[in-house]
């Protein structure tokens, strides 16, 4: 791909740190990438006061890399964030947010393009009215049906069995005041849901309704199993109810098992019978069974998270930047 100049030319100067920093997780985006360069480079053009791109290259298996150094090395508004292997979306995003160098905000989009670069101008003027994070909900989704409602669902679900209350149909497309990025940063748990995060630290916040477009090139990254996996992480971080579940049903199981043994102790005083058969049994042994594995489950996802917890792990590695056009390793 052929970086193109700006109306204002290649920047090639040292710049000084920007006013916003747009952080741009990609992984396997080639065939949209010249687009969303050229428009990002619009959008830095007409953007006051300042702003730079944060690309953020995860373990991408195509030329994504390549593109990305390229258009790091001609216009220095742009840097380059590669990390050593796929990671997944929402540590990519952390990676990026862990690059800011902005004085004011911080503006995150996808780079499918399906989060349009030129909303920035409209977050910016919320954020100037005081608000601290100004995030993105789509009034309506031309995704395919049962992604959509599937999508929908999961928001939902989540807000019900959580203490938060995170905004329906928005996803990671925001702008943060740099003060909010950096408690996110300082936030060590693993695994990591931004959004909820985002949801959780606080301050004032502005939703915006935009009409998200279709993707125009490639596939969607985000499967059936991620939305779900994501759902899962984000309910065992944010809610008490799960754990809550193994004690209500283990009330239930002592109280179904009393009155098991009232009812055949009554027809073992009264008629002189039990409760006699292999159904019967059966149907004890199953239901027990059931509901003794269910809890382990539960308590064992708990268990899985602290276990990635207490080893302090890195959430991502680094394997080089490319930043003001030189390579920092």
């Amino acid at each position: 791909m052929q970086c193109k100049e700006g109306s204002k030319g290649l920047r090639k100067i040292k710049m000084e740190r920007p006013a916003v920093n747009i952080v741009v997780p990609l992984y396997n985006e080639e065939e949209v990438f010249e687009s969303l360069i050229q428009r990002l480079q619009q959008v830095l053009d007409r953007f006051e006061p300042t702003a730079s791109v944060i690309l953020v290259n995860d373990g991408s298996r195509d030329h994504t890399p390549q593109l990305m150094e390229a258009i790091a090395m001609a216009d220095q508004r742009f840097s380059g964030v590669f990390l050593s292997r796929n990671f997944g979306h929402q540590y990519a995003l952390t990676a990026g947010l862990s690059c800011v160098d902005a004085t004011e905000a911080v503006f995150v989009i996808d780079g499918d393009l399906q989060d349009p670069p030129e909303m920035i101008h409209e977050f910016y003027q919320y954020l100037q009215e005081g608000y601290d994070v100004v995030y993105a909900s789509r009034s309506s989704d031309k995704e395919r049906y049962l992604k959509r409602t599937t999508s929908a669902l999961i928001y939902r679900f989540f807000n019900k069995v959580t203490q938060l209350d995170m905004p329906l149909d928005a996803g990671d497309c925001c702008m943060m005041s740099t003060q909010v990025v950096h408690i996110i940063n300082d936030m060590p748990e693993h695994p990591r849901f931004v959004r909820a995060m985002r949801t959780w630290v606080g301050f004032k916040q502005k939703e915006v309704y935009f009409e998200r477009p279709t993707r125009e090139h490639g596939e969607t990254k985000y499967t059936y199993r991620k939305l779900l996996q994501m759902a899962l992480d984000g309910i065992f971080g944010f809610s008490k109810l799960p754990i809550q579940l193994v004690g209500i049903l283990g009330t239930l199981a002592t109280l179904i098992s009393v009155l098991y043994f009232l009812v055949a102790l009554f027809n073992y005083s009264v008629y002189g019978t039990g409760i006699e058969g292999f159904t019967g049994l059966l149907f004890v042994i199953v239901l027990f069974g059931g509901i003794q594995l269910f809890s382990i489950a539960i308590i064992g996802q708990y268990i899985l998270h602290i276990f990635f917890q207490v080893k302090q792990r890195p959430s991502y590695i680094i394997k080089k930047q490319i930043k003001n056009g030189k390579t920092i390793l």
